[in-house]
């Protein structure tokens, strides 16, 4: 947890676990990705929130992460909580979404490294 103090106040915010690049795999679900956006936490509509199944709804109060996500038929954006990604690591394979070369350059050690020109 990061501590953010205001004027009369002191806010908890839960640290990000992954980074930007990071490839990881949806703990329940059979997709995985790479993260190119960090929340540090749940920004979507209540309607969206609403959606998922109750047994499996994710906590708002953690990161939430944007990924170029794939699975076996199709490449699109997920938006998945903190609590619901693994990740795969120094093993981890490249992710087939095209969209990946226009965010990131090379791969390795499980890692996508960012372009510099869609830094900010």
């Amino acid at each position: 947890m990061i501590e953010i103090k205001g004027a009369n106040t002191v806010t908890a915010m839960p640290t990000a676990s992954f980074g930007i690049g990071e490839v990881v795999r949806h703990r329940l679900f059979p997709f995985r990705g790479v993260i190119f956006d960090v929340d540090p936490e749940f920004n979507n509509s209540e309607e969206w929130w609403e959606a998922i199944p109750e047994q499996v709804r994710p906590r708002k109060d953690q990161p939430f992460y944007h990924l170029l996500a794939e699975n076996d038929e199709s490449a699109y954006v997920a938006y998945v909580s903190q609590q619901n990604l693994v990740r795969e690591g120094d093993g981890a394979e490249e992710v087939g979404h095209p969209a990946i070369k226009q965010m990131f350059g090379d791969f390795h050690d499980g890692r996508y490294a960012l372009r510099p020109e869609v830094r900010n």
